[in-house]
């Protein structure tokens, strides 16, 4: 299993407020499933925008996590950038 940080952009005409408590609801099942290890929005981005971290078998399985969530499904995302990371020290380092 691999990390992957994914950072949200939101649209700058989107009313993420109306669904981020679907959207809430539907990470909180991922981190359950233990495949969502963080998330949350940057403070004091110019942009509204979030950092999400998961961890998966490859890239292609969290992009159907991605498109799953209620954020991606409502068209509130400008984009979703997923990377690959190989965290080496700290509390995600294996």
């Amino acid at each position: 299993m691999s990390y992957f940080a994914v950072q949200y952009v939101y649209r700058a005409d989107a009313d993420v407020a109306a669904v981020r408590p679907e959207h809430r609801a539907y990470l909180r099942t991922l981190v359950d499933a233990g495949q969502l290890k963080a998330s949350g929005p940057y403070v004091g981005a110019e942009r509204d925008s979030a950092l999400l971290v998961f961890q998966a078998e490859d890239a292609d399985s969290v992009q159907q996590l991605v498109d799953a969530d209620p954020m991606s499904r409502e068209g509130i995302l400008e984009s979703a950038t997923i990377t690959q990371w190989n965290p080496l020290l700290g509390v995600f380092a294996e």
